[in-house]
């Protein structure tokens, strides 16, 4: 089967906890998906062979560890998966200015495009203010893109729901992520804040990941090649 045409606007979620599951499945859906993410459980796991699933099977690979830690231990860490050829890589927002301009500048020269988490799709307005945070989700969510934005970072991962006021107030360079797509009927889970890949993609939506709907599918290549078509749809209207 071709290549679908979307594919380099879909990533899916290598949820599985180990190498040769994760293999398998992407290896079914690599048609439809032109990037695999390659999340905590199965690096901490498998380590750099997880990245290499990525040139084996013609996907980039998203990195999704949400580094935070002080700014000298993020540019390092930057580095190295620079060195692995990873596509993007995630890094919390939270981390403040100095963190984000060191991991920015350190990814210069390279095809490694940061993308700064701002606020989970798991944590709603309740959750914030249990944190000390009084700002609803999008409005913090906007401080930290914002921050990441004046450090250097031009990639963002972002709710459905915040997708189109970052792209209004950040523009066409910005490089804006979104978890918690659900094509119409399947649940929320943990997610939060979810929306359809038409939606997201209308709304400004660089790129989509989709886990489960596609993993928990009857037949995860048909689920995925469904979603790609929505997204080249929305793409066209």
């Amino acid at each position: 089967m071709t290549d679908h045409p979307a594919r380099s606007r879909l990533a899916f979620a290598l949820d599985y906890a180990n190498l040769d599951e994760a293999r398998d499945a992407a290896r079914r859906v690599r048609d439809s998906v032109g990037v695999l993410k390659v999340g905590l459980e199965l690096f901490v796991r498998e380590g750099p062979a997880a990245i290499a699933l990525g040139s084996q099977l013609g996907c980039d690979v998203f990195l999704d560890l949400k580094l935070h830690d002080i700014p000298e231990t993020v540019e390092r860490a930057v580095a190295s998966a620079a060195a692995h050829g990873v596509r993007f890589l995630t890094l919390h927002a939270g981390g403040g200015q100095a963190m984000l301009a060191r991991a920015a500048e350190r990814v210069q020269g390279t095809q490694l495009t940061l993308l700064a988490v701002t606020v989970l799709t798991s944590l709603d307005a309740r959750d914030l203010d249990q944190l000390g945070v009084a700002a609803s989700p999008s409005e913090h969510a906007r401080r930290l893109a914002q921050l990441g934005w004046a450090a250097g970072v031009k990639g963002f991962v972002c709710s459905t729901q915040k997708i189109a006021i970052l792209r209004r107030e950040l523009g066409s360079d910005a490089f804006l992520v979104t978890p918690g797509i659900r094509p119409a009927g399947p649940a929320a889970d943990d997610q939060k804040r979810t929306g359809t890949p038409a939606s997201a993609i209308a709304d400004g939506s660089s790129l989509l990941v989709v886990g489960r709907p596609i993993r928990d599918a009857a037949d995860p290549a048909a689920a995925a090649r469904a979603i790609a078509d929505e997204i080249a749809g929305a793409g066209r209207a």
